[in-house]
């Protein structure tokens, strides 16, 4: 994983700097709230409903066991013993004081860690698949790409200030598991017909309150141009997007206004003028620097299926279970990579307290070189595990109460902090994805069911996107009142989809069961256990979902 180099070090330590006098300026009254707003923004630092909310970088998804340490350290020392992992692979902390947040930034700053763009009309954090240079079938490894952008894109001086905040993911395989057709801009991996690497080029996705699909910009462009390219795309977007209203602000609007051959013609005569004006694209020398701290590591080469964890998962059921939900096979073999749920039965989805930090650097060290990888789906995956250390990972793992075997399972909730934290949420999600996740607390039952993504917000910024959740649900406010809509077939995979809403909102209690009916309605009508949620669905129409949710309406009919 990357490395700060001596640039690096020395604007991380000027930005912290910088910071501790706004905030001492903030604290003696010299500024006022709203002059402070947008420095703390840069910085990282929101002002939620009970607290400051300081969010910290990390790009790509990419920890060490040093860094989880601190991590550690400052949930320990500055919060109240936590920190939650976020849909951008970033970790927030809910209960900062203000005096302290320039403490926290100086010890992050000790361990390559920040919190620059993590908020703002800016290029934020740059996120990638989890298991990047560990997985079969990559075309290159995307985190290369994703720490060359970071690069480029912190305090770019014509993009600090854009229309609205701006959002990057980088794959190198299919399947997509960054999500790339859901972000502003988003960049897979591809080599052309004569073996070239490339990147197809998607812009205008997201959730939100008009969620849309990314369309294709450019079905192969060369690697060696992504920046100049990606320099042109933004040139346009911070001249063209809306400034006027935060709603339509998105590059997402603009593409939607335009259309994506319109606005296509307009990115390439940019590219075209960019090209004569300055070089913007990456020397192939900085290239190779950048690259070489992504060497694969060298594994010594092991029996590709180890006797004595094939007896473990003989002789224990649980064991059992939690190989076939939380661990993918590894491109070498003989290794594994490893799912740890963060979604206890009950639990809040993506929080982790201090001392499973800690328990979690220690077995990155004994198990999988050290390095941890944050996950889209605020769970963390381990890259490197010897398949004949699984059942040792497993036990210490269950030691720290983190071996749930619901990865990928109805279990796994996503959801957004809600109304319990968040100053713009209309509803809650943390008590919902609670209650769901007792209701289906059977494994055997989650296996039954397949695989399944339930995904929850608090309000229609969709942190918790539930607009790509196989089933989703939207907290809203009905005179007073929370209220939860229902959406189904949303996907945020390859086959990236919008789901629908299915009917009229129910209360907290009504939504829980609405769940209930959906996954039991899948069940009855499925073809086979073979046929997943999202095939049976595409089979069935929303009708038999309809009937069984809404039982009145057939009657009236």
């Amino acid at each position: 994983m990357y490395r700060y180099d001596q640039f690096d070090a020395a604007f991380v330590a000027e930005r912290t700097a910088q910071f501790r006098d706004q905030v001492a300026r903030r604290l003696s009254g010299a500024l006022t709230e709203e002059a402070f707003k947008p420095l703390r923004l840069m910085n990282g630092l929101y002002l939620q409903l009970h607290a400051y909310m300081l969010r910290v970088a990390i790009p790509y998804g990419a920890l060490s066991s040093r860094q989880l340490r601190r991590l550690a350290h400052i949930a320990r020392t500055y919060d109240k013993g936590y920190g939650h992992i976020t849909t951008r692979q970033n970790i927030q902390f809910n209960w900062v004081r203000l005096e302290d947040a320039p403490a926290i930034l100086e010890e992050l700053a000790e361990v390559e860690m920040h919190a620059i763009q993590t908020s703002g009309n800016c290029i934020r954090n740059v996120t990638a698949d989890p298991y990047a240079g560990a997985i079969e079938g990559e075309v290159e490894d995307p985190r290369v790409w994703a720490e060359i952008i970071r690069q480029w894109s912190s305090l770019h001086p014509e993009f600090s200030f854009l229309p609205r905040k701006f959002k990057i993911a980088v794959t190198g395989t299919t399947p997509d598991r960054a999500a790339v057709k859901l972000h502003d801009v988003g960049l897979a991996l591809k080599r052309d017909a004569n073996g070239a690497v490339g990147f197809e080029v998607l812009v205008g996705g997201g959730q939100g309150r008009t969620p849309m699909i990314a369309k294709t910009l450019r079905p192969f462009l060369p690697k060696e141009r992504l920046l100049s390219y990606l320099e042109a795309i933004l040139r346009v977007y911070n001249r063209l997007g809306r400034r006027d209203n935060k709603y339509k602000a998105r590059i997402k609007i603009l593409v939607h206004d335009l259309g994506a051959d319109a606005l296509s013609e307009m990115v390439e005569a940019e590219w075209a003028a960019l090209s004569h004006e300055t070089s913007v694209d990456l020397p192939a020398a900085e290239y190779a620097r950048i690259a070489a701290y992504f060497t694969p590591p060298d594994l010594p080469a092991r029996p590709a299926e180890d006797a004595e964890f094939l007896a473990a998962q003989a002789a224990d059921r649980t064991f059992r279970h939690w190989v076939r939900s939380n661990v993918k096979p590894h491109r070498t073999p003989g290794y594994a990579l490893v799912d740890v749920s963060l979604k206890p039965t009950g639990g809040i989805p993506g929080d982790i307290d201090a001392d499973q930090m800690e328990a979690l650097a220690d077995i990155a060290d004994r198990f999988s070189l050290g390095e941890i990888r944050t996950t889209h789906r605020q769970n963390v995956a381990l890259a490197h595990v010897a398949s004949a250390d699984l059942p040792a990972l497993h036990a210490a793992l269950n030691a720290a109460g983190l071996a749930t075997g619901n990865a990928g399972l109805a279990g796994d909730i996503i959801a957004c902090p809600g109304l319990d934290f968040c100053t713009l949420a209309n509803a809650r999600s943390i008590p919902i994805s609670q209650r769901i996740s007792t209701r289906f607390a059977s494994l055997d039952r989650q296996f039954d069911v397949g695989p399944l993504e339930i995904k929850i917000s608090g309000c229609i910024n969709a942190c918790g996107h539930h607009h790509a959740g196989h089933i989703g649900i939207l907290g809203v406010d009905r005179k007073g009142e929370e209220a939860y809509q229902l959406t189904l077939g949303g996907r945020a995979d390859e086959q990236a989809a919008i789901g629908k809403i299915i009917g009229p909102a129910f209360d907290a209690d009504g939504i829980v069961d609405a769940v209930e009916t959906v996954v039991a309605t899948y069940l009855d009508l499925r073809l086979g256990p073979d046929e997943r949620f999202l095939d049976a669905l595409n089979r069935l129409g929303p009708e038999p979902f309809k009937d069984r949710l809404y039982p009145d309406r057939r009657q009236a009919a």
